[in-house]
């Protein structure tokens, strides 16, 4: 737990360095443009789209007459909003995902090693190759389970607990591949992921979490259909920034981690490049961490 805590922190004062938003800012462009882009040229032929699918079944169309007998001629827009948005999202998320881990993630934990782990030798235990494909084959069950989940959804609350806990399974799996890959060892990556599994599936599901804090702007968008292609390109921005502080969390956590594990080697009697212990200034001067 002091580790957990040790490395959240630190995660959060990093996210407000300098070098760390603007390493945000290119997975952020990407997302932010093809987001807009696709708001621009098929919001308004999926909006019709749901909205025809709805009205073509004749219970639910009856059901949408009732409810808007009593809630007002707007209560249909916006159940066709949230429907397109509840099946957008996925595809959002999982797309700023992928765009922090492949273009922050290394950048990151590059600089949270040359900063509190300068020694800590790197003995590259996965290919850039191998990572992409366990980021994509995690992907592809997170979005499985995403989509067999959905009339869950369905039952009061149920929305706000099952998809996070599923983005925050695929966090921890990709990250704590990613933030390994490059210093660890394979049998070194293998050790941590499973002497730590719980702790890392603990800081998937907080990040899970923060990360659903943005459809509470999804649901602003169904009050405001004008603007809700704007909505949905500005959630962007908060998924990129979760998942930035998500990648520092886990390699906070993991080096250190790793760290410990080789100078517990180290006194075992085991010849293990391990470094001397981290110190380090806070950005801007702030002190020692």
């Amino acid at each position: 737990m002091k580790l957990l805590l040790d490395s959240f922190w630190r995660a959060l004062a990093y996210l407000l360095m300098p070098r760390v938003i603007g390493l945000s800012l290119l997975p952020l462009l990407i997302a932010g443009g093809l987001t807009l882009g696709w708001a621009y040229f098929f919001w308004d032929a999926a909006y019709a789209s749901v909205r025809d699918a709805l009205e073509s079944w004749g219970l639910v169309e009856a059901g949408l007459k009732w409810v808007e007998s009593m809630m007002g001629p707007h209560f249909r827009a916006m159940i066709v909003v949230l429907i397109l948005i509840a099946l957008v999202a996925p595809l959002v998320i999982v797309a700023s995902l992928l765009l922090v881990a492949l273009f922050m993630t290394p950048a990151i934990v590059s600089l949270v090693a040359e900063r509190r782990f300068p020694a800590l030798e790197r003995r590259r235990g996965a290919a850039f190759w191998q990572s992409t494909l366990w980021s994509l084959g995690a992907t592809v069950l997170a979005l499985l389970a995403i989509f067999a989940t959905l009339p869950l959804w369905l039952i009061p609350g149920a929305v706000l607990i099952v998809p996070p806990l599923i983005w925050g399974w695929l966090t921890a799996r990709v990250m704590s591949f990613d933030v390994l890959a490059e210093h660890a060892s394979r049998d070194e990556r293998r050790v941590l992921i499973a002497g730590h599994r719980w702790q890392l599936l603990l800081l998937g599901v907080v990040t899970g979490f923060l990360g659903a804090a943005p459809t509470l702007i999804w649901a602003v968008s169904a009050l405001a259909l004008v603007l809700a292609p704007l909505m949905v390109a500005a959630t962007v921005w908060l998924y990129t920034l979760v998942f930035a502080f998500s990648s520092l969390w886990f390699a906070h956590y993991l080096l250190a981690a790793l760290h410990e594990l080789r100078a517990s080697a180290t006194t075992a009697g085991v010849v293990v490049e391990a470094g001397p212990p981290p110190v380090e200034p806070l950005p801007d001067g702030m002190g020692p961490l």
